[in-house]
């Protein structure tokens, strides 16, 4: 009974972070608010491996993860980069952009919890992922333009709600001999996060940062495909294939060139043929 436990156990150390992290804003600690989302990121992928080694999964915990995660990815990344960065912004701009956040984050988590997932893909950035940029970009605040601040906020927000594909590394199980291991990786971690608050969280924006362009970057190939096939198969008004007599086009047949430059006068007019569509686009 105890062991079946032990994931929602790493579940409330999840929230428990995200609590102090906000704490920490509050006191002018940013660098170590950030630090403990990457620490509740660590713990919220060790809560499900691990309850599915012991074979402990529930609703209920699946439901107190998300609330979790909410208050973790959701309220503490907003509230380190208001404290950080949008301060300086109107009133109102500032706090409508910092809301957006954590209630963009609720809505993907309410989705993910009735919907059937994709094997192998998440739909939309999961929120730890999309909760890790923020508060790690936070941290550049003084180097980095407000209005860039405002718009990667925003572009996280679309980019939890959107449908976007992002891979799950769900795949990568824990076995149930292994266990004992995720003590060891978290208080390793802890300590690295403790003795090099700043270096740390600064260091963990790009791989974070490179897997939330990842899933654009690969929506973006697939939109620019469908737009190549719609577009090679977009067909010229009053331009029709052969037919079954084998006749050309009616335009062809009367001198046209199925390019710009209108009709090719003359008695000595050459029918063209259409130029072969471009496979550039893909």
């Amino acid at each position: 009974m105890g062991w079946k436990q032990l994931p929602n156990w790493f579940t409330v150390g999840n929230l428990f972070l995200g609590i102090l992290a906000i704490i920490m804003v509050f006191n002018e600690r940013s660098d170590m608010a950030s630090i403990l989302v990457i620490i509740a990121m660590l713990l919220d992928g060790l809560d499900g491996r691990v309850a599915r080694a012991l074979n402990a999964q529930s609703e209920f915990g699946k439901e107190l993860d998300s609330l979790s995660d909410v208050i973790s990815f959701g309220v503490a990344p907003a509230f380190v980069m208001y404290v950080a960065a949008f301060q300086g912004l109107h009133e109102a701009l500032g706090w409508i952009v910092t809301a957006l956040f954590p209630i963009c984050g609720a809505l993907r988590l309410a989705r993910f919890n009735v919907m059937d997932g994709l094997p192998g893909y998440f739909l939309g950035l999961p929120i730890p992922a999309a909760g890790g940029v923020l508060c790690t970009l936070a941290l550049f605040s003084d180097s980095i333009p407000i209005w860039v601040m405002v718009l990667s906020s925003l572009a996280l927000s679309f980019l939890m709600v959107s449908t976007v594909k992002y891979p799950s590394f769900k795949k990568l199980a824990l076995s149930k001999k292994a266990i004992w291991i995720t003590p060891i990786i978290i208080i390793g971690a802890a300590s690295v996060a403790v003795l090099y608050p700043g270096w740390a969280s600064k260091l963990l924006f790009i791989p974070l940062l490179l897997y939330a362009l990842f899933g654009l970057r690969k929506n973006v190939e697939v939109i620019a495909r469908a737009a190549g096939r719609r577009v090679r198969n977009v067909r010229v008004p009053g331009v029709r294939a052969r037919g079954a007599d084998g006749q050309k086009p009616l335009l062809a047949r009367r001198g046209w060139k199925l390019r710009r430059g209108g009709p090719k006068g003359g008695a000595d007019a050459k029918d063209e043929a259409p130029p072969p569509p471009s496979r550039k686009s893909e």
